[in-house]
Formats: C-alpha cells, structure tokens, sequence
C-alpha cells in the first residue's frame, strides 16, 4: 500500500510534541507540505529543527498560534490560508476529582479540546468542498467513550469532537471531503508520562510504572501497553490519503482494544 500525499498540503495543530509530531513525520513521510503549530517560536523552531536533522529538505511551514483563541486562529489561517487536511490534534488533559472541576476548567477544556477544532473546521471545509477535495481529522480520544472518572471534564470534550466530526460529515456529504475522528487510546507521550506518574508515583521504574498503570486504570486495554505515537500517525496518514476516500463520517479505533465494543 503506498500513500502518496504529494501537492497536498496539511495542518497540524498542537504539533510540537507527542502524537501531534509524529502525525508531522508521516505526513511528511508521505509527501506533504505540513504546517507544525505550537504556541511558541521557541517551540515551533525547535520541533522544525528536530524534522529536518531526520529529513532535510523537509517541507514544513512554522504556525507559530494558541489557536484556542480567536487571535490565534487568526495567525494560523494567515500562516496556512488554505490547507488539503486539517488534523485537529490540539488537546489539553488533567486529573480533576469531578466535583472539583469549577466552571472555568469546564470551558476551558471546551474552548481548547472542541471550539478550536469548529473554528478551524468552519474556516477550511468551504475552500477544500469548493475543490472536491479534503480531509479533516478530529483526535479524539478512549475517553470519548469510556468517561474516566478522574477526568471528565477531558471525557466531555472528546465526546463532543465525535459529534463535531460526524456533524460536518454531513456537512460535507457527497462532496469528495470526508470529516473522521481518530479515537486514541491510551498513548506514550512526555504529558502521559506525567500523569502516570501522578497516578502511580515516582518511585518504579517507567517500564513497572506503565504496566502498574494499566492494570489499575486502564485493566481492559487488549494491548496491555501505551501505545506509541506512531502508531496513531499510521492510522491519520492512512484517512489523510486518497485510500480513504470512502471512510467519512467514522470514530475509527486505534485504542488496543481499550474500548469494550465491536463497533465504536
């Protein structure tokens, strides 16, 4: 199977780090033009730095944007005015006892987990049905499903990309743009790290940790480890791509076997 993106051009929000770099580099890999956005120069510059020590003719266009905000969004759409995919990746998580969330963490996870990803969508979905082409991906989450009880405020965003992503696959209905959202399941990454950490101490090994983890939090994962980056990268590259052009409308699963169903 060979996924050929060349003369496509994508965005990545919250691209730095994590899940969102790696989705970079197989987009890249790909052969794609790919905007990396972060909140800071610092951030960005190092993350482009990063990519081009790996490939250095790498096609990369620095979104320097909290595009959580409207001044943000801005920056960003004047950066990348007009993009083939858009992967909504930006995501904030915490542990909160419910009953102590207060209101501004409840909007905030909205503002920054869903509201940002309607504004981007809204922006780019017009220019990419005008053409007949486009993808715009959602990052969601086990959590969309499985509402973890240490964090439901991050539970509630995620859910409510599934219905952004499945509203605007309406949307785009019979235009040759698919909208998906990518349900990740519990993922490898520095900010995961932490909480882990958060949950289990700092005492074990990160190996004896991750599997103390799992067995306490996570016990119903079939895969019985974090999952690495890459491999959700694999998966949005695959929906960016023209071999998925009858996929749309989808919360497609790449959670090891986290979520106890046959259909999401």
């Amino acid at each position: 199977m060979h996924i050929d993106l060349s003369g496509k051009s994508a965005l990545v929000t919250g691209s730095t780090q994590g899940i969102g770099l790696a989705i970079v580099e197989g987009l890249l890999e790909a052969g794609a033009r790919v905007g990396v956005n972060g909140r800071s120069e610092e951030s960005v510059a190092r993350a482009i730095d990063g990519l081009r020590e790996e490939r250095p003719d790498a096609d990369v266009v620095p979104v320097v944007a909290d595009v959580a905000t409207d001044e943000g969004f801005e920056a960003a759409t004047a950066a990348m005015p007009d993009v083939d995919v858009l992967v909504n990746n930006l995501g904030i998580f915490e542990s909160r006892p419910a009953l102590e969330i207060t209101d501004d963490e409840w909007r905030r996870f909205f503002e920054v987990n869903v509201l940002a990803a309607v504004r981007l969508t809204r922006h780019h979905l017009p220019r990419m049905t005008g053409r007949g082409w486009g993808r715009v991906l959602c990052i969601a989450s086990d959590s969309a499903v499985v509402t973890p009880v240490e964090m439901i405020h991050y539970g509630m965003s995620k859910t409510a990309l599934l219905a952004v992503s499945r509203g605007f696959a309406k949307e785009a209905a019979g235009t040759g743009v698919t909208v998906n959202s990518v349900i990740a399941g519990p993922t490898h990454t520095g900010g995961v790290e932490d909480f882990v950490r958060s949950l289990v101490g700092d005492d074990l090994p990160w190996d004896e940790a991750q599997r103390e983890f799992m067995k306490q939090h996570r016990p119903q994962s079939l895969l019985q480890r974090l999952i690495e980056p890459s491999e959700i990268a694999a998966m949005v590259t695959y929906l960016s791509s023209p071999l998925a052009s009858a996929t749309t409308g989808g919360a497609v699963r790449v959670d090891g076997g986290y979520v106890d169903a046959i259909l999401p």
